[in-house]
């Protein structure tokens, strides 16, 4: 079977799916993934994953592709090109891939085709970026010029979740291209198969071969990709606790790394906001996706004089969103990306109510003949809890939200930042004054006020404290793929 003759076939389960090495299809040889439906259970297909040996010749025959294609000499308006061409082809593909991700990590349909279209207008961005771009000439303090330039770091080793494949996908594979490197990315093991999918859209578009690569496999792939020479960065988007264990390992090579970590986000309600637009907001915001967003509004800290009325109007906003099969186009939830993820949720609230929280709603499987085979869980609210409670510190990654109160300005900050983590928050309120201090306060990379998770390519994405290093997005999105070198002209 090959990519190239199929790019719209949907997984076949008595076939197992080659991998994409330097723009082919290969066969690989590791141990075969079954790759299941967390909506019903049932098998999608079957994935070759790669040994350590196939990964490190991956790695070698994309230095290769790099020297033999002069990729990084190019010039930009070339390497755009081929990014503008790969939004097209993702665009004309984007059913196709929204179907493979609804599949494989039950995100429904709509949402993933959204996905898709925001995969193409990355793609497009750095485009965009890429031919636009300028180095710098820095002041000199003597008789010469100094210019800046930035060069490619060579092949860059790509880790993406499971949660949003397409986005962060693309979010790698955009701007590394761009910026003049070869890209070798590991797929997540439940969603191989829309992320071969994605790296097939750029060799279609035409992507030099040797420069795009989509490996498969579990821990010992991942770790073979992150430890091997030949690799001149990584970017890995994933569990703060595998982001560590990277980052241990590449720092005595000295590798530099992009980290976009997990997160705890503080959603803030002020008595003085829209209360409607806030709970409407506050439910989107930690149960759109069913929760599993690394920016998810996990943490809700409503000032007291609201507290009731905002908890009315937030079961109200929460309870409007419909759990269902991911292909019913009604449905706003869909399943948890696997059953064994649905356990670990369970695990957390089934510890925060033994710790004396107290369900405001949800908290348990829904009831019915069409969720028996899927892994959902109901959007669930947990009041009666302390911020220093481990359901309020740790990392859940699902429909559920923690429900705090606080009086002050002062107190709010400091339990806002009473977190590991620090990549995003929201407030609300109508005093900007407030809105600015607030906002400047909070330890988190990205603050929303009065909306959240509003999101643009073109505005830098990253963490503070254990959300990560680096940043994603935007010009230096692209420049994190890149090294700086000054140049000293003598006049």
């Amino acid at each position: 079977m090959s990519l190239l003759d199929v790019p719209a076939r949907l997984p076949v389960k008595d076939e197992v799916q080659p991998l994409l090495i330097c723009g082919r299809p290969v066969a690989g040889d590791g141990p075969v993934l079954d790759v299941v439906n967390p909506a019903n259970g049932s098998l999608i297909g079957r994935v070759a994953t790669s040994s350590a040996a196939q990964v490190r010749e991956t790695i070698a025959k994309a230095e290769s592709a790099l020297r033999e294609t002069a990729w990084r000499h190019r010039p930009p308006h070339e390497r755009a090109r081929f990014l503008s061409r790969t939004a097209d082809e993702i665009e004309r593909q984007a059913d196709h891939l929204a179907e493979l991700q609804m599949l494989e990590n039950g995100k429904t349909r709509k949402e993933s085709r959204a996905q898709a279209m925001m995969a193409a207008g990355i793609f497009r961005y750095y485009a965009a970026v890429c031919e636009c771009s300028e180095d710098a000439m820095p002041p000199a303090r003597g008789d010469y010029f100094t210019m800046t330039v930035h060069e490619p770091v060579g092949v860059v080793a790509a880790l993406t979740p499971w949660n949003s494949p397409l986005t962060m996908g693309a979010q790698k594979i955009a701007p590394a291209l761009a910026a003049g490197n070869a890209v070798v990315l590991k797929a997540a093991e439940t969603t191989s198969f829309v992320s071969l999918a994605l790296g097939q859209c750029a060799v279609t578009a035409g992507v030099p071969e040797g420069l795009v690569s989509v490996i498969a496999g579990r821990v010992d792939t991942a770790v073979a990709l992150v430890e091997d020479p030949g690799i001149g960065l990584i970017s890995f988007t994933g569990g703060t606790s595998t982001g560590q264990s990277i980052a241990r390992g590449a720092s005595a090579r000295l590798v530099p790394m992009i980290l976009e970590l997990g997160g705890k986000s503080p959603h803030i309600v002020f008595a003085d906001s829209d209360l409607e637009a806030a709970a409407k907001s506050v439910a989107s915001g930690i149960f759109g996706g069913t929760g599993q967003s690394c920016v998810a509004g996990s943490r809700l800290f409503v000032q007291r004089a609201v507290a009731d009325r905002f908890r009315e109007l937030l079961i109200s906003a929460a309870m409007a969103m419909r759990v269902g099969p991911p292909t019913d186009p009604d449905s706003v939830l869909g399943p948890l990306a696997s059953f064994a993820h649905r356990d670990r949720v369970e695990g957390f609230v089934k510890r925060g109510v033994d710790a004396g929280g107290e369900i405001l709603l949800g908290g348990k499987r829904p009831e019915g003949d069409a969720f028996a085979e899927g892994a959902y869980y109901l959007p669930t609210i947990i009041g009666g809890i302390e911020n220093s409670s481990p359901i309020a510190q740790e990392e859940i990654f699902g429909p559920v939200l923690c429900f705090m109160l606080f009086d002050e300005e002062e107190d709010l900050i400091a339990a806002a930042n009473d977190s590991v983590f620090g990549l995003a928050a929201g407030i609300w309120t109508n005093d900007y004054r407030r809105a600015w201090r607030v906002a400047r306060a909070l330890e988190a990379g990205t603050v929303w006020i009065n909306t959240y998770k509003q999101l643009s390519i073109a505005a830098p994405f990253g963490g503070y404290k254990l959300s990560g290093l680096g940043r994603e997005k935007g010009l230096q999105g692209m420049r994190a793929y890149q090294q700086a070198k000054s140049l000293y002209w003598a006049i």
